[in-house]
C-alpha cells in the first residue's frame, strides 16, 4: 500500500521525519504494521557521520532508528487503531524497555520496519501501548525493540497530561 497524502498530512512530522515510503502490510488481527524505510546518505545523522571504510563505516543512525520507532507507532496508531492527529491523538514514548542494536544498517537497502502492539489498553481519550520493533535490511535483523507509548485525544482548551 502506498504512502497517501492523507497519511502523510495526519504525521506530526513532515516528509523529512517520516522517511517511510511505503506501508507492505497491515494486519489488524495481529495489531500488526510492516512499513519500508529507505536508506541512503543524506539521512538524518547519518549525513553528518565521518565515515571510515573500516573504522566507522556510513551507516543508519541508532539515534534516527529509535526516532523510526515513533514513525511506525504512528503507521501502527493511524491503520490499526484508527488514531488521527487530525482528531486531536497524538503519541509520545513513554519507556524504552529494550533497545538491541544487532547490526548496522548500510545505506542503499531500504530497511523493513516491523511494529507489533504487544498490549493495547484503549479508552475514550488515551491509549496506551506497548510495542515490539524488529527491523531487518534484507535477511539481516538491524534493532529490535520493547518500548511503550502513550497515545492522548487533546481536547481544545484542556492542558495536556504533563501539564498541572
Amino acid at each position: 500500500m502506498s504512502i497517501t497524502p492523507e497519511f502523510v498530512a495526519d504525521c506530526p512530522y513532515g516528509p523529512g521525519g517520516l522517511l517511510l515510503d511505503e506501508i507492505l502490510e497491515v494486519d489488524r488481527d495481529q495489531s500488526m504494521v510492516l512499513a519500508r524505510m529507505p536508506t541512503h546518505d543524506e539521512l538524518p545523522l547519518t549525513r553528518e557521520q565521518r565515515a571510515h571504510p573500516t573504522r566507522h563505516p556510513r551507516h543508519v543512525s541508532g539515534g534516527l532508528m529509535v526516532h523510526m520507532t515513533g514513525m511506525v507507532a504512528f503507521a501502527h496508531a493511524y491503520f490499526v487503531l484508527d488514531l488521527r492527529h487530525a482528531d486531536g491523538w497524538i503519541g509520545y514514548g513513554g519507556r524504552i524497555h529494550s533497545a538491541r542494536f544487532r547490526a548496522l544498517a548500510r545505506p542503499g537497502q531500504p530497511m523493513t520496519l516491523e511494529c507489533k502492539g504487544s498490549q493495547i489498553r484503549q479508552r475514550a481519550t488515551s491509549v496506551l501501548a506497548r510495542y515490539a520493533f524488529r527491523f531487518f535490511q534484507g535477511n539481516t535483523l538491524i534493532y529490535e525493540g520493547d518500548q511503550t507509548a502513550m497515545w492522548s485525544r487533546i481536547v481544545e482548551n484542556q492542558p495536556l497530561m504533563a501539564e498541572s
